[in-house]
């Protein structure tokens, strides 16, 4: 049983197959159609396609102005490419402990870290699940520091009946093959402020702008190609006519795996928020201490079973130690997640059956330790 299956059709095709015929395949009009798509679900002023989540994280820090020595508060606890791209803006990422019980950005910790070089923050939606973002919000405010939501895995996530994405400065979505819905590769900033628009539509493509009535551009920035293919845009536009029922459909997945592993004992199961609804990108536990999670990982695929870790703690990584000097365990929470998450398999396409073998494997090599 594999970790994720991307819900792919023939519509996807079909759309593939009329970008093909039209001949525009780079980005065009079935990116601007995605755009809007994306927008119209969100409710926001602009959504720009972009070639990765990645890409979408550093233009956005373009757009902020951030740069050499400056500071950016950064959630520990999340895949690498969060805080790599402070790095590659010269800039110092400040990693932020978790909540260990919603694995997302502890709001105190944060607080503990501002500095006065710090000129942004980025907390992420873990697997889906919002941070408390309003007590993220209030602690930047009082720096007049923005929030860049790494929304990643949240599309169809909401904080408290706001779809996530929208409630900080910017948002950056991703379309990876493991998130809910997919493009092969691809992301998206999604924002309401004009002036960050303009800027990331002028960066977004080498810097150009149209030369008024003439049938070329003028360079004003120096900018970058991170745009995403029509080709792209074209499954991600008949992605996003299924993501209503995709989200209900992981859902009840979601719920339905949490029935039946309620009586297996020694983890703790996802669910929502307080503050909001989680989407399910990834089904991820967190394993009582004792239990061996790379044993139970290695037992699970071993019965055909596809799982991993939840993901990463940045601060025990080996860049982040050898070039900022952190040490293993210096954020306790994000570490023990570290260690401790556990992701099940969760896609559309599983049945009730799939739930009862997940539960009954799991269930197993849980007893033998």
């Amino acid at each position: 049983m594999k970790l994720c299956v991307p819900f792919i059709g023939d519509e996807e095709l079909a759309e593939i197959a009329g970008v093909l015929r039209s001949g525009t395949l780079t980005q065009g009009p079935k990116i601007a159609e995605f755009e809007r798509a994306v927008a119209g679900f969100l409710g926001c002023r602009h959504a720009f396609a972009m070639s990765s989540c990645t890409t979408a994280l550093h233009l956005s820090l373009v757009a902020l102005g951030v740069g050499p020595g400056d500071e950016v508060l950064v959630a520990d606890f999340t895949f690498p490419a969060t805080a790599n791209v402070v790095v590659q803006q010269g800039a110092v990422p400040v990693l932020v402990d978790i909540d260990l019980a919603m694995l997302t950005m502890d709001p105190a910790d944060l607080r503990a870290k501002f500095s006065d070089r710090t000129r942004a923050v980025i907390p992420v939606h873990a697997f889906g699940c919002p941070p408390d973002l309003d007590a993220i919000i209030e602690v930047a405010s009082e720096r007049d520091v923005p929030v860049l939501e790494d929304a990643a895995t949240a599309i169809g996530s909401t904080y408290r009946g706001r779809p996530c994405g929208t409630v900080g400065a910017l948002g950056c979505f991703s379309f990876h093959p493991r998130k809910t819905i997919t493009t092969g590769e691809g992301g998206m900033i999604v924002t309401d402020d004009d002036m960050l628009a303009d800027r990331i539509r002028l960066l977004r493509s080498h810097g150009g702008a149209p030369d008024g009535d003439r049938p070329w551009y003028r360079y004003e920035q120096a900018g970058f190609n991170y745009r995403l293919s029509d080709v792209q845009g074209a499954i991600g536009v008949a992605q996003m006519r299924k993501l209503p029922d995709i989200i209900k459909r992981r859902r009840t997945l979601a719920v339905g795996l949490s029935e039946r592993l309620a009586g297996v004992g020694r983890l703790t199961l996802p669910c929502d928020p307080p503050w909001g609804t989680h989407a399910y990108q990834s089904y991820v536990a967190v394993l009582d201490e004792g239990l061996d999670r790379d044993r139970l990982v290695a037992n699970l695929r071993a019965r055909d079973v596809e799982a991993t870790l939840g993901t990463y703690a940045v601060h025990d990584q080996p860049y982040y130690q050898q070039r900022f000097g952190y040490r293993p365990g210096q954020l306790p929470n994000s570490h023990a997640a570290f260690a401790r998450t556990l992701t099940l398999p969760l896609y559309p396409g599983m049945t009730d059956a799939d739930l009862d073998t997940i539960t009954a494997e799991l269930t197993d090599v849980i007893s033998t330790q």
